[in-house]
Order: C-alpha cells, then sequence, then structure tokens
C-alpha cells in the first residue's frame, strides 16, 4: 500500500518541500483527484516491474479500486471493493465542506502557510476531525459506546460534560499529532470530485471494459456509504456480464466497521481469491 498523492505521510502532498521555492507546496500544490492518486500508484508498479494486482480497499480506498479497474483493465485481476460508492453523496460532501471551513475558518490557517509558524490551524483540523468520526459511526454505535452518560458531574456550561464529548475531543487531539491539515484539505475535495458516473454517462458505461472479478461488501448500518449504494454498483456489473459477489454484512460499527470488523471480511475475502 503506497501513501496518496497529496498525503503527509510519504508521497508528494502540501507539506513537501516545493523545488521551486525552498519551502512547503502549501496551498500551491495542485488539487489532486483520484484519477491522479490511481496514475502515480501505476507509475509505482511499472517502477517495481509489476504485470497483474489484486486491488481492494474501504471507503476513499474503494473508489480507487474502482478506477484502478476502470482505467487499467488488462492489470488488474481481482477488485474488492468494501464500504464504499462510485461516488459520495450529497450528505458526505457536505460533512466534507463543514470539515473544510472549520480548517479555513482557523485563525492560524495563514491561508495554509503556516508551516513555519509557532501557531498551527490545531483547532481547525481537530474540529475536522471530529465532524469525520461522527460519520464513520451510527446512532446505536455511539448509543452502545456512550449513551448520555457525563464524563463528571454535570457542570452546567460549555464545557465537556458528556462521554461522547470527550471522545471525540480526544479524536481530534490525537489526530492533529499525526495529520496535516492542508492534506485533509486535498484529500477530501479528491474524494468529493471523484464521480465516473458523470465521466462515462452512466454506472454500467464506466465498467464496461473491466475485466477483472468483482467482491463488494457493504455493512448494514454505514449511513455514510450504503448498502444501497453498493448494490448500485453491483447490479450495473450484472448488467455488463460480469463476475461480481456481494455480501452485506451486519454491524453495529457504521462505517467503522470496514477498519472493525475484518475477521468477518476475513473470511469472505479469503473464499474469494480461492475462487
Amino acid at each position: 500500500c503506497s501513501n496518496m498523492l497529496g498525503g503527509c505521510k510519504g508521497t508528494t502532498g502540501p507539506s513537501s518541500i516545493n523545488p521551486e521555492t525552498g519551502k512547503q507546496y502549501a496551498l500551491d500544490f495542485p488539487v489532486v483527484t483520484i484519477e491522479d492518486i490511481v496514475n502515480v500508484q501505476k507509475k509505482l508498479i511499472d517502477y517495481l516491474g509489476i504485470k497483474k494486482i489484486i486491488v481492494a480497499g474501504g471507503s476513499m480506498g474503494g473508489m480507487q479500486a474502482i478506477e484502478w479497474s476502470i482505467k487499467y483493465p488488462d492489470i488488474v485481476k481481482s477488485t474488492i471493493l468494501i464500504a464504499t460508492s462510485a461516488r459520495l453523496n450529497a450528505q458526505g460532501i457536505a460533512f466534507n465542506a463543514v470539515a473544510r471551513n472549520a480548517i479555513l475558518t482557523d485563525v492560524n490557517f495563514n491561508n495554509g502557510n503556516y508551516y513555519d509558524k509557532e501557531k498551527t490551524p490545531d483547532s481547525g483540523l481537530s474540529i475536522a476531525r471530529m465532524i469525520g468520526h461522527i460519520t464513520y459511526l451510527c446512532e446505536e454505535a455511539m448509543y452502545n459506546k456512550f449513551g448520555r452518560e457525563f464524563k463528571t458531574t454535570p457542570s452546567f456550561d460549555f464545557g465537556i460534560d458528556f462521554q461522547v464529548e470527550s471522545y471525540l475531543a480526544h479524536q481530534g487531539k490525537v489526530f492533529v499529532d499525526r495529520f496535516d491539515a492542508n492534506s485533509y484539505l486535498y484529500i477530501t475535495k479528491a474524494v468529493d470530485y471523484y464521480d465516473p458516473i458523470k465521466e462515462h454517462g452512466s454506472l454500467e458505461e464506466a465498467f464496461k471494459n473491466t475485466n477483472s472479478r468483482f467482491l463488494v461488501i457493504s455493512f448494514s448500518t454505514d449511513w455514510l456509504f450504503t448498502t444501497e449504494q453498493s448494490k448500485q454498483m453491483v447490479n450495473a456489473l450484472v448488467k455488463m456480464n460480469k463476475d461480481v459477489s456481494f455480501v452485506e454484512l451486519e454491524s453495529k460499527c457504521g462505517h467503522d466497521a470496514f477498519l472493525l470488523e475484518f475477521e468477518k471480511q476475513t473470511k469472505i475475502i479469503k473464499s474469494f481469491l480461492r475462487g
């Protein structure tokens, strides 16, 4: 697995040094798409001399796997799509927009040029992560995990009272320590833009020239990438006479299930790969 273009853990992104200026790219870095990310991955496997691959991904990784199967049909043997869709729905785009605005309006964002500053947009990035993390959960998961439990005796002010508030604050804090705010902007925008349906005219046409076998896995409580969206891909593949298997897994974890329900997924993926 390679780090994605626009990220902050290896592959070039906004926190990388621009050789023309000797400083970080920041917002001078071009907006990238899922297609761009896959093209960079293709250059990597060409460099490594790999001729055939199995692509697998969950969530945004699933979008990359979709694009691999569409753009490089002669290379991809099997495609495994987990808790993903061919395009993000309006609700998902809306959550990403709010998260980006939390970063963009942070007093320390400085138009993306914060790398050499004492203060960085930690507050905005933390809030963005909190928003994103809510989309990974479902109401049942949040109730089972937190209910309406208080962290301490109610303070009757605007501090952290509830366990769920404490949990989200913690998730935001630890995320700031390991991620770059500009990368968050670029990566979420890439997810928003991806739309092979619009590019090809229909989902059927998008999958028309694919040669791989497909496995599509969804989760019952995932409201960010729903089972209905998975079925849309499955139906399009069936209409185009493609080899496709589909399973919806029962889970109480929401979208987070693709990261947590690994034992269930392992059994299904092993069976698929043996086929």
